[in-house]
């Protein structure tokens, strides 16, 4: 990791490559996130902008066509899938050509044939492997399939699982809705296995994006502490979270080590402003004109300065500084309010 950036600096000095995740962070369902579109083709303005998805219901195509109609003019090629990344785990797993069953929709089935595999539907079909992907309608039936043709241990001779992830969420215009991860875990329920994860916060789709891009000084931006943050960290990428998506203030506050990001922002013009540093004077902690102070077991407001982004991030300085869960302190409610955007 970076470390924390130096005073006056804002999110993109120095980056090369600004890489950003879809759901919650450009687009809840199909309309655009208020002033991401914007931000971001200002944030391609010198450097490189592509996109890393877990969602594998759609193409690399699709998935652009719908940026542009949104303002973002993108390529397929810049965009990079979590069925893509599995594509790499799948051909060093079975042989070239292998019959594979699918679960998911079109986006995982396109990667699939384009990697040379045959696609089954049926566990009948003695697949080699089974590629488990989200699709809007992925039903009973399909899960079935998928736990009938794992029902082998894989120590005893059975077939190898990927899931292209396992969000448990995914943000919809209408409100949170399952992800794949609930449907992954629906198969583990029955088979008692557990699959072999392709997408964020696993390293290969950033890796695969980091070579695609041939970036030195990559920027990810993430609306998920679990999934996005944490990969960022394995990946050992600098990384924001925006708070437009999934992940909340209280989230923020009880971020794990692995999953904390460099940047915290409100929303993604943010990115542009200079970021305020963090400045920690014994028990008492500032960013901005935010004030937090830790007295024992509780963490206090000294002064809740003129920006709620600016509070969050003082009073997660606080709570990660200080080496002890969020559970260790008493906290007013007003340190985790969220007045900021969510689908």
């Amino acid at each position: 990791m970076w470390g924390r950036p130096p005073a006056s600096s804002t999110p993109l000095d120095g980056v090369d490559v600004v890489l950003a995740d879809l759901d919650g962070v450009v687009y809840a369902g199909s309309g655009a996130i208020p002033h991401a579109v914007e931000s971001l083709n200002r944030a391609a303005e010198g450097r490189r902008l592509g996109f890393i998805t877990n969602n594998a219901s759609r193409t690399d195509a699709s998935v652009a066509a719908h940026l542009s109609e949104l303002g973002l003019s993108t390529r397929a090629d810049e965009v990079v899938t979590s069925p893509q990344a599995a594509m790499t785990l799948l051909a060093a797993l079975v042989p070239p050509g292998s019959t594979v069953l699918i679960v998911g929709g079109e986006g995982l089935v396109v990667e699939v044939e384009k990697a040379g595999f045959v696609v089954t539907r049926s566990a009948d079909d003695n697949p080699a492997a089974v590629v488990q992907g989200f699709a809007p309608d992925v039903a009973w039936v399909h899960l079935a399939e998928a736990a009938f043709a794992l029902k082998t241990p894989i120590e005893e001779g059975g077939i190898p699982w990927i899931a292209t992830n396992t969000d448990w969420t995914i943000p919809q215009s209408r409100g949170i809705a399952p992800g794949n991860g609930t449907l992954v875990s629906a198969v583990h329920t029955a088979v008692g296995r557990l699959a072999t994860v392709a997408g964020k916060p696993e390293i290969p789709i950033f890796r695969e994006a980091v070579a695609r891009f041939a970036a030195s000084a990559p920027l990810f931006i993430g609306d998920r502490l679990d999934t996005d943050i944490k990969g960022a960290v394995a990946a050992d990428m600098r990384s924001v979270l925006v708070l437009t998506g999934i992940d909340r203030p209280k989230h923020v506050l009880a971020a794990p080590p692995d999953s904390r990001p460099d940047f915290i922002v409100g929303d993604l013009r943010e990115l542009f402003e200079p970021y305020p540093p963090t400045v920690v004077k014994g028990a008492r902690t500032t960013v901005g004109k935010a004030t937090v102070e830790i007295d024992g077991a509780d963490l206090r407001i000294v002064s809740e300065g003129d920006r709620p982004i600016d509070l969050v991030r003082a009073g997660a300085a606080a709570v990660w500084d200080s080496g002890r869960a969020i559970f260790g302190f008493r906290m007013p409610e007003r340190l985790y309010a969220d007045p900021f955007f969510r689908p």
